[in-house]
């Protein structure tokens, strides 16, 4: 059986999917990635799996460029001749599904986020739940990474209920990501980890830092992730470097393992704006580090407020300030415990194990009806 795997890069398949791609292999299915072309493409490769390389701006709407997308989706899926297709991501969901209906090929949707989309009325929000109505008539099943997602797109009549499921986000590996001996910095340790586009809240977390320093609180605050300039709410480079020139915050750059970075930490921030799961703090909580982060749909699934973390409002720097001021003044028993409850909560939660399990159950279940 062949089962393709449509993202919008090779690096999101091999640093959030590998497990269920080697699972796949190992069950004897025949993997095609679908992807654009990066440094983890030969990597997929090399584990078994047919690359096909796809060109995709998941930058913005350009009605040229994804009306090509569709044609060059179709014409991959035509000459691969799945059996079934996994979409992640929006661009794979919306223009992937529009390929594979005219094949008549089933598709499995994944909405592994909705970003500020949902958020505003105006005409990029109007054109993309009008994409979203047309084009999830297709698929035979979309997952979802938290209720209030889903809930959303069924009360919006976007998707019928009958063929809406739930997953916790992309899972997390609890081998890969595991927490080091507790020790806490001398000077305490703030880390966002995130493209540096302002959905993110990346811009909020700067002002909060800068809050925090003239109100003389002794921390370091990091910021781990790519600049992402062309983006259409992508910083600008020489506002990133302002922050850097004037020690606002430490810039790490861009890794291929947060790891480290993780655990050198204290407490990893996300003020993002919407989220499906984020991994970055599944990730975070797999390392038994506590978290402040947004009340919002998909952080607030992986953050319980004083628990494991804190929740702060909305684009309130205020609020966000004083959340991570309140975390460099916890005792160390504290903040040690906030980090086991959050291993714990993902140990209980987010397991991928049970992401990988729904998706070989719905491929068996496709398998069966074709």
């Amino acid at each position: 059986m062949k089962v393709a795997i449509v993202l919008n890069t090779s690096w999101n398949i091999y640093n959030f999917r590998l497990n269920f791609v080697k699972t796949l292999l190992a069950k004897g299915y025949e993997v095609h990635t679908i992807a654009p072309v990066d440094d983890f493409s030969p990597l997929l490769t090399d584990l078994g799996c047919h690359h096909h390389p796809v060109r995709m701006d998941s930058r913005g709407v350009n009605p040229i460029k994804d009306f090509a997308l569709i044609i060059e989706l179709w014409s991959i899926y035509r000459k691969v001749k799945p059996d079934i297709i996994l979409h992640y991501t929006i661009k794979p969901n919306v223009y992937g599904s529009i390929a594979a209906s005219l094949l008549k090929i089933p598709t499995v949707n994944n909405v592994c986020g909705l970003g500020t989309v949902f958020l505003k009325k105006n005409l990029l929000s109007f054109v993309a739940i009008t994409l979203y109505r047309w084009t999830f008539r297709f698929p035979k099943k979309v997952f979802f990474q938290n209720p209030d997602d889903r809930d959303l797109f069924i009360n919006k009549k976007l998707v019928p209920a009958s063929i809406a499921d739930l997953l916790p986000g992309s899972g997390i590996d609890l081998t890969k990501f595991t927490p080091a001996p507790f020790q806490r910095n001398p000077t305490f340790t703030f880390l966002l980890i995130s493209r540096l586009i302002t959905d993110k809240g990346v811009l909020e977390y700067v002002e909060a830092v800068r809050r925090l320093q003239q109100q003389g609180v002794n921390a370091k605050f990091q910021i781990l992730g790519a600049k992402d300039p062309k983006h259409q709410r992508g910083i600008p480079v020489e506002v990133v470097q302002e922050w850097i020139d004037s020690k606002t915050v430490e810039y790490l750059g861009t890794t291929y393992d947060v790891r480290p970075f993780i655990h050198s930490a204290d407490c990893v921030v996300l003020p993002s704006y919407r989220e499906g799961t984020p991994h970055t703090l599944l990730e975070a909580a797999g390392c038994s580090k506590p978290i402040v982060a947004t009340d919002v749909p998909g952080c607030h699934h992986v953050v319980k407020d004083q628990h494991n973390g804190f929740l702060c409002k909305l684009k309130d720097v205020d609020d966000l300030a004083d959340k991570m001021a309140k975390m460099v003044t916890l005792d160390s028993v504290t903040l040690r415990q906030f980090g086991e409850n959050g291993r714990k909560k993902v140990e209980r939660e987010f397991d991928e194990s049970v992401v990988i399990n729904k998706y070989l159950d719905t491929i068996a279940e496709l398998q069966k009806a074709s």
